[in-house]
Parts: C-alpha cells; structure tokens; sequence
C-alpha cells in the first residue's frame, strides 16, 4: 500500500500484533519519517481509535482499549483461523445462547476475505466433518456466563434459579469455583455454603444469576475440571462396578477415561512392561456395553461386583464363542 491512507490501515494492523512500537520502527516498516509517522498516529485518534503514547526510552506508540472495538486487520491465516474456531465453537456447543453473534462476526469477515482465501476456506469445509451438529446440546444464556465468569473470578457468592433433570426448580446458593466445557455442555462447580457440599450445575439449566455480599477463598488446588470429571465417575447410578485390571494405567484409562471410571494402583505386583494390577471403580446405569469394553482391553482382570456383571461376562464370552465357531444359529447367506 503506497497510498497515505493504505499507510494508516499498515500502522493500525502494526499496532495490533501487540507490544509498543517505537517512532522509528514504525518509521522504517512504513518507508516515511517520524513526523509522518506521528501525523499517521493522529488520523487513528481522529477515528476514535485509541491509539495510547508512551513515554520514556523504550517508548512509542500502542493500542490501547476504548469504548467501542476498533476496525481489526488480519492476515490471510488469522482470518482462516478465526472462522474455524467460530465453526468449531458452534458445532461443539461452546458458544452461548446468543447464537447469531458467532454466525453474524463469521458473516462479516468471510464478506471481505480475498477470493483465494474464501476458496481455501471452503475446500477446507468441504473437507470437514464435525461430529456435533449445530442442533446439539442447549447453550447457556450469555448474560448468565458473564455473571458467573465475574463470580468465580473475584469470589463472590451466587444465588441461582436452576431447574433440574426432573423440571424442579429452585434458588441455590453457591461459592463457584470455576466453569468447565465438557462434550459440548458448559457446567460451573462450587460448594452449596449452607451445607458445605460439592456441587456442578449445567449452565443452560441456569435461568439466573446474581452476585452476594461477601467473598470466600478457594480451596488450595483445586482444579474444576478435575472435580467435574470426578463427579461424573462417582455420579449415583443403578449399578456400583468394582474391577481388577492387569495393566498400565494409561492403557485402562484409553478405554475408561477419568469421566467415566476412578482406576487406582493396588499395590500388587509389576510386570516388566509396567503392567500391575489396578482397582477400577465405575457406576453405570445398564451393565450390556461393559463386557465388550473389557474385551477391547484384552487384560487379564477380575469382576468383584456386581454378581450380574459376571452373569453378563459369561453370556458375552459364550455368545462370541458360538459365533467363532459359526454355530450361533444364524445362516451364511444366499
């Protein structure tokens, strides 16, 4: 850009990537003087752009926060990437109950890519495939977010309206620890104070939220991510799982992830491709899905309970057995 107003939008886009940037480096990437470099700075503030000088030996010039965004310059790569996050934010379910915002700033910026760059951006959709759709789980209300987000940063206890699985509704009080994206559901987790237990709400079961007086100290720590997956392992379920497993933790927790299962060292004995015997303790609902879980494993292990995780075992390992062996009463095909 040759141009004095192709010139400004190069310090603007300069400016962006961060950090002070002294009158002569400015000088020297736009091919003029300081003074021109200086006349350049007061066109931005003219347009309200806050453009902030800073004193001293190391000083120059940077882009400061105003009142409103200001026009944002990117690279053919930093527009690529902010339309995929946008994508892949709204096909995940990490985007809030204000939907259009994601469609309406990836609108706006697919308008003003280049055509090379839109045609790179549509062979990679083409080529793309999202297992969440955009109909997927509820997103939480954005104003709700905010509210909370502030909650947890500055320590402030809530009181929320929250409606749960069996449509009771209710006002909760809670000291929130942090929010956590989890399959496509945002959750926030904390402690009910007037009973001192953990708690995890789903943030679009949240129709309110508001702020306390007061303030309170978290746990030394503590990790909401961690908490959240340990809750949903020992979440109460029809069935209590207990399991012996021969084998490296790392290979369990392939087919048993910390969401699912808690595995734990027993102590017994190593073999030498670091395989020793784990408790895994899981809750589920309906036992069917487990024993071809165990198969997939392909270690030796013991069920401790329950007695109809054996029955279902056994009854796998027969129904394989006569399949093998082509006796399972079915026909080969005409």
């Amino acid at each position: 850009m040759s141009r004095p107003t192709g010139r400004v939008l190069t310090l603007l886009d300069l400016l962006q990537s961060g950090g002070v940037r002294t009158v002569a480096e400015l000088a020297e990437r736009l091919g003029v003087d300081g003074r021109t470099v200086r006349r350049y700075v007061d066109q931005l503030i003219d347009l309200d752009i806050p453009v902030e000088t800073v004193r001293g030996r190391y000083g120059g010039y940077r882009l400061g926060s105003g009142y409103r965004l200001p026009p944002l310059m990117f690279s053919d790569d930093e527009a690529l990437a902010v339309l995929l996050g946008l994508l892949a934010g709204r096909r995940a379910g990490l985007t809030t109950a204000a939907e259009t915002a994601s469609e309406t700033a990836a609108a706006k910026i697919r308008r003003v890519l280049p055509a090379h760059v839109a045609r790179t951006l549509d062979t990679v959709l083409d080529s793309l495939s999202l297992t969440e759709g955009p109909g997927g789980p509820p997103r939480p209300d954005a104003e709700i977010l905010l509210t909370v987000a502030d909650a947890v940063r500055h320590h402030r206890p809530l009181s929320i309206r929250y409606t749960d699985r069996e449509g009771r509704r209710g006002e909760r009080l809670l000291h929130a620890y942090g929010i956590v994206a989890h399959a496509g559901r945002w959750y926030v987790t904390g402690t009910d104070p007037g009973i001192g237990e953990d708690r995890t709400f789903r943030l679009d079961r949240v129709t309110g939220a508001r702020p306390l007086p007061g303030s309170f100290e978290v746990p030394a720590g503590l990790d909401p991510a961690d908490r959240l997956l340990a809750g949903f392992a020992t979440a109460a379920y029809r069935h209590e799982v207990t399991l012996r497993v021969h084998g490296t933790p790392e290979h369990v927790r392939s087919r048993l992830p910390a969401s699912v299962a808690r595995v734990e060292e027993t102590g017994e004995g190593r073999d030498r491709a670091g395989g020793r015997w784990l408790r895994v303790e899981l809750r589920a609902q309906r036992l069917d899905w487990l024993p071809p879980l165990l198969a997939a494993l392909d270690r030796p292990f013991v069920v401790e309970r329950p007695d109809e995780l054996r029955h279902e075992v056994t009854a796998f390992a027969e129904r394989f057995a006569r399949r093998a062996r082509g006796d399972d009463g079915t026909d080969d095909g005409e």
